[in-house]
């Protein structure tokens, strides 16, 4: 019998694999990467293209010996790490370590580890990207040099000890700006009048809130305005102006990307970016799972695609006309866009098995595991269902020459919802939610309306919100700023770093992260504007595709 052997990085999805390949086949791990640069020097010789040198990690040397070893009894080494630029280097390496040819059949690849996806696998055995290891390179190879040249500045300017990242030091840059932002601002008074009214010979309230005139919106500034307003419509009768309904279609969100699953992570379920991706990890490598086995349960966490298998999409249809109606079922297969920077390398992430819903897994899960598996199982089914439907009503109503206006709106199908609402959690104006109308009476043009309160309520304008985690991200990913394997990690760096501070949810810059921010703007401008950072990701997703060659980068 031929003698296979498999390695990937971890132990858990060699436990995994291990159940769907049976005998014949060795699965080992190399716990993630086994060569890097080295830790203490420089490492690269600029003299000669960049060489890096790389050396076995002091902590991996063991691992190396057995993995080594097994490959003199084995016959044919498979390397399967990760889907993506970190996992092809990491194969790269464990080749020139293990002594394989990389442009030999030695790699495989899948996008989720299910027994399918495996086997399918092993039949479709390709040679190491070379492009896709040369793209991680040339990041691994930026990112030295700029540590290594900044950093000594730092220590001399600043402090002994610092350190600059490429990359880490924008999303410093983007939180020290925003703080700049917040000590700057200066709030705006304005105030709210609200009418609680009811119908006449009725008692069930409902609230409009003031708008301006006939001409326009107003803006009330300050106590005079909002007093003469108050007592005219105190002592006037007040009546319905006109009724508008429409009807309004709620479309669902997209499967979650890397990017939309750490914000809805964070908002939700209050994880950090990197607990997400911890969890997210765990949940793709495999989880034994009681009548089941051990399985992943969901596709690749780091993607910017909101791609789906049609096959999937297909089978899923089915699955949502059988549990929920075919009043659930869209007429055609939704399709969402995706990103201009996305680089569509990989499905969005979704349940590798529409059946196993999270009641039937959950209690094999850890909390953190269910709470993440939950969100992203129903995300995805939301994103194959049809809008909701819902009736608007909004009513203009009127008190001489002032107009007030109050809007309600009646869920006539749910829909997506049935499954998975999605609710903005941050946001700076309150106003609108806190005078929303959960009832809304049938109200015709010129009734007269019953007044039961008039509150005038002063107000100043919020200063702009600080970046959580969800919104840096978003920031990060809206102007080209890293790519999905890299956003949590550039968080935790910063704050390891003590550039940054994590208070509550927010982030905020310490003085420390000021001063060395101040410092990198006022003397590296380029190296910290945000197009130079982005369009460096680009020319690495050219290496990538085999466009631009990585030492004349």
């Amino acid at each position: 019998m031929t003698k296979n052997l498999v390695i990937v990085e971890s132990p858990a999805k060699a436990n995994t694999i291990k159940k769907f390949l049976g005998n014949g086949y060795t699965i080992m791990a190399s716990y993630g990467h086994v060569r890097d640069l080295p830790e203490k020097i420089f490492g690269i010789d600029t003299e000669n293209n960049y060489l890096p040198k790389y050396q076995i990690l002091p902590d991996k040397k063991e691992v190396v010996e057995k993995l080594k070893k097994a490959v003199k009894d084995s016959d044919n080494i498979l390397l399967a790490t990760d889907p993506d630029r970190e996992g092809e280097a990491i194969s790269y390496h464990l080749a020139h370590i293990l002594d394989i040819d990389p442009e030999s059949k030695c790699r495989i690849v899948f996008n989720e580890i299910t027994k399918q996806a495996v086997k399918n696998a092993i039949t479709s055995v390709r040679p190491i990207n070379l492009d896709m290891f040369n793209a991680q390179q040339a990041r691994r190879v930026l990112d030295r040099i700029v540590g290594y040249k900044l950093s000594p500045l730092l220590w001399k300017k600043i402090v002994k000890g610092l350190s600059a990242g490429r990359v880490q030091s924008v999303a410093v840059e983007l939180i020290c700006d925003k703080e700049a932002e917040i000590n700057a601002f200066i709030p705006e008074e304005y105030w709210n009048l609200i009418l609680k009214l009811s119908k006449i010979d009725d008692d069930q309230i409902f609230i409009a809130k003031y708008y301006g005139n006939d001409k326009s919106k107003v803006k009330v500034t300050n106590e005079k305005q909002a007093t003469d307003i108050y007592e005219y419509v105190k002592n006037n009768v007040v009546s319905v102006k006109s009724v508008k309904k429409t009807k309004r279609k709620r479309y669902p969100y997209a499967p979650f990307i890397t990017s939309t699953l750490q914000q809805d992570a964070s908002n939700k379920l209050g994880f950090t970016a990197s607990r997400t991706m911890r969890v997210a990890q765990s949940l793709y490598e495999g989880v034994e799972v009681k009548d089941v086995g051990s399985v992943g349960l969901i596709t690749y966490m780091r993607t910017d695609s909101t791609r789906i298998s049609p096959d999937f999409q297909l089978a899923t249809r089915d699955f949502i006309k059988k549990n929920f109606g075919s009043d659930y079922v869209p007429n055609s297969i939704p399709t969402y866009k995706n990103s201009n920077n996305s680089q569509d390398a990989h499905e969005a992430i979704r349940p590798t098995e529409y059946s196993l819903t999270p009641s039937k897994v959950s209690s094999s899960l850890s909390k953190d595991q269910a709470a993440l598996y939950t969100l992203i199982y129903n995300r995805y089914i939301a994103s194959q269902m049809p809008p909701a439907e819902m009736d608007n009503t909004c009513v203009d109503i009127v008190c001489g020459p002032h107009i007030f206006k109050s809007c309600g709106n009646v869920i006539t199908f749910k829909g997506f919802l049935t499954v998975y609402d999605e609710q903005k959690t941050e946001t700076n104006d309150k106003d609108q939610d806190e005078y929303e109308n959960t009832y809304l009476p049938k109200l015709t043009a010129k009734e007269q309306l019953e007044k039961h309160d008039l509150q005038k309520i002063q107000k100043f304008t919020n200063p702009p919100a600080r970046y959580t985690e969800a919104s840096l991200v978003k920031a990060l990913e809206e102007k080209g700023i890293g790519r999905p394997s890299t956003y949590a990690q550039i968080i935790e760096v910063i704050i390891k770093r003590n550039y940054v501070k994590r208070e509550k949810r927010s982030l905020i810059p310490t003085y420390l992260g000021i001063n060395v921010n101040d410092f990198l703007v006022e003397n590296f401008t380029s190296l910290l504007d945000y197009g130079f950072t982005a369009d460096m990701e680009n020319k690495l997703d050219e290496i990538e595709s085999g466009k631009v060659d990585w030492v004349s980068l």
